[in-house]
Parts: C-alpha cells; sequence; structure tokens
C-alpha cells in the first residue's frame, strides 16, 4: 500500500472531530505512515504519532478545559500564555523529542518576526505543540531562539506540504473550516478567532487542491470556544469521516 500522509487541521475546538476521524480510519483499518498538524490539530497528531489511540484521546479531550490551556500573563504580546499546554503535552507523553515518535510528526508553526513558516520535525514535542497552537494576540508568543513563534494558521492551516516533503505518496487531510458558518462572537476570544480564520479560508482551499482525500465534517452548527460541543464535535467528525473514507476506499480498488 501507498505511504498515506494524515494532515490535521487547527481549528480551536473544532478540533474535537478529528478525534472522530482517527476512530474511522482505526475502525477502516487504514495505516497511516506519517502525520501532520496544525494548531490544535498538532496537539491530537502529537498524541496519535506517539502511539495514543483514539480512545484514549477522545478521554484526553473530554477531560480538558480552556483553564487547563492557559494562564493569565501581563504581557505586551499576549492575554494569556498557554504553558499549560505544553505541561498538559509532557505530562502525557513525557519528556519527548519529536523524532521519538511511533510515526514520523511534523507540526507547522509561524514565526511573527519574519512571517515564515517553520515546521518542526525534531526538538521537544511539547514546545512544538505550544507553539503551533499559539493563537496570536490571545496566547503569548514562544521563545525559540531567535524567533517568536505563534499558530501555524497564519501560514498553513491545514498541513499538507510537510507530508509530500516527506514523501507521502497519498494524503489525507481534515479541513475543520470547509463548511464552517461563522457567528457573532460573544467576546475578544471569538472577535480574534472568527478574524484570523475567517481570513485563511480560501488560501487554505488553494493549498489542499491536489490532496487524495479531503474530510470536511460539516461543523456549522458548532463555535469555536464551547468545550462541552467536543462529544458532539467527535461524532460528526466519526460519521462524516466513514462515510468519506468507505467511498474513497472503494475508489481506489
Amino acid at each position: 500500500m501507498k505511504k498515506i500522509g494524515l494532515a490535521l487541521g487547527g481549528g480551536a475546538i473544532l478540533g474535537g472531530a478529528h478525534v472522530g476521524v482517527l476512530r474511522a480510519l482505526t475502525e477502516l483499518n487504514i495505516p497511516v505512515s506519517m502525520v501532520s498538524g496544525t494548531s490544535i490539530g498538532a496537539f491530537i497528531a502529537a498524541l496519535y504519532a506517539f502511539g495514543k489511540s483514539w480512545h484514549e484521546i477522545r478521554d484526553i479531550a473530554f477531560d480538558l478545559d480552556w483553564i487547563d490551556v492557559s494562564g493569565l500573563v501581563l504581557s505586551q504580546y499576549g492575554l494569556l500564555s498557554n504553558k499549560k499546554f505544553g505541561g498538559i503535552v509532557t505530562e502525557l507523553l513525557g519528556h519527548k523529542n519529536i523524532e521519538d515518535a511511533s510515526i514520523p510528526l511534523s507540526m507547522v508553526a509561524t514565526d511573527i518576526g519574519t512571517g515564515k513558516k517553520v515546521v518542526f520535525t525534531e526538538g521537544d514535542v511539547a514546545i512544538a505543540v505550544m507553539a503551533s497552537s499559539c493563537i496570536p494576540g490571545i496566547f503569548r508568543p514562544v521563545d525559540y531562539g531567535d524567533a517568536l513563534l505563534v499558530d501555524g494558521m497564519l501560514i498553513e492551516n491545514v498541513p499538507v506540504s510537510p507530508l509530500v516533503e516527506s514523501g507521502a505518496e497519498t494524503v489525507i487531510c481534515v479541513d475543520l473550516f470547509a463548511r464552517h458558518a461563522f457567528r457573532k462572537p460573544d467576546n475578544i476570544i471569538g472577535v480574534l478567532l472568527n478574524a484570523f480564520y475567517s481570513s485563511i479560508t480560501n488560501t487554505t482551499a488553494i493549498q489542499i487542491e491536489s490532496v487524495d482525500l479531503c474530510i470536511s465534517p460539516d461543523l456549522s452548527r458548532f463555535n469555536l470556544i464551547d468545550f462541552d460541543q467536543v462529544p458532539d464535535l467527535l461524532d460528526v467528525g466519526y460519521t462524516e469521516a466513514l462515510s468519506a473514507l468507505k467511498a474513497w476506499v472503494e475508489g481506489s480498488e
């Protein structure tokens, strides 16, 4: 079978749908040779690459809360710190480097000083997850050498290119925003999330047009910040991924 690469896109709480996609892949026995992630997709991808089953990732996702992944800081760069997010990754996986993963893993961040993409394929997995999911204006950027790193969504929200560059022969991606309906935000977090994600949808469509299968679950009824939605997001991700993957497998035979 061809080397299959799986790209998990960013989308804040909508990332709960990724767990449903992993369940569908598992039930259909579709092997993933490498995985990439941006933002919440980086978090899910890291857990998966280090051998966590979809059941385990589901339980982790159900236990998360916004307060667990952020802490108030006084900084000219952001309202919150996501150091706790890094701590959660270390707690779950131990002090691991990306190159220790069971399957090849890459995560995308943005150097906010240069506007360039940063692809993590080695080094501390917790730092990479923190950087990739560091929403600018909300979270303080991650200091990384001479660079200040923020969320990879600004450059490549569905990280297909790292998989292609790593030799993936077949690419499956999950785009959480292809069918998303933005709604009036209730607070500054919602304003910033809507602003960033609404601005990248056209770019993402261009970046993923060459993939073999794009799973685009209908998440139009969900907002970007309510953790109570995670079980329903998982169900929608699973149902729609199962249908898409079955049709794709049948069409490939």
